[in-house]
Parts: C-alpha cells; structure tokens; sequence
C-alpha cells in the first residue's frame, strides 16, 4: 500500500533526483556540513562512513533539524562527496540505484 509520502511525490511528478537538486540548491550548508563531517571521520582514522549516520549526526546538531532532510537523499549526498573527493571512494558504500 503506498504511503503519504509515496502518493504525494508521485502527484508532484518529481523524481527523487528532482527533489533531491531542488532541496540541495536551497540548503547548500547541508552538502558543506556533511563534508566536514565525513572528512573529520576520515581524518580519526575511520575507514567506513555512512552517510545515514551523519544525516543523523546532523538533525541532532541543528536546533530545529533541516526540514525535507529526506533519507533518500542519503545515496545522492554519498555520490555527490565521491564525485568532489575521489580519494573517499572506498569509504562509502553504493549500490546500484532502482529508481531516479
């Protein structure tokens, strides 16, 4: 049975790639906040980070949260810092995408 959420992306004829360029056009301190983020991790020392760990991270840091912070921007945010920082390519894990 398809959610609210499902029934309302599909009424706005919206990809979640659509959505996703939208949302990080109008917040571009999100991308830079889990930049820094991902770098301080590597930096300590970890080899692995998963970007639903730092959205988290970030929704604590951020008084009020990031409204339309959505999980399923997760897998276009991991794609997004390995495109600026090829050097983190192992550190996150992708998988094939099923839908835009």
């Amino acid at each position: 049975m398809p959610t609210a959420v499902s029934r309302m992306n599909r009424a706005s004829g919206r990809t979640i790639t659509e959505r996703f360029h939208a949302f990080d056009t109008q917040n571009p301190h999100v991308y830079r906040a889990l930049e820094r983020m991902a770098a301080r991790r590597l930096a300590a020392g970890a080899t692995r980070v998963g970007v639903k760990d730092l959205f988290e991270d970030l929704r604590r840091q951020l008084p009020y949260g990031v409204a339309g912070l959505n999980n399923n921007f997760t897998a276009l945010y991991a794609r997004r810092l390995i495109a600026a920082h090829p050097n983190w390519t192992s550190a996150f894990e992708l998988r094939r995408r099923r839908a835009d």
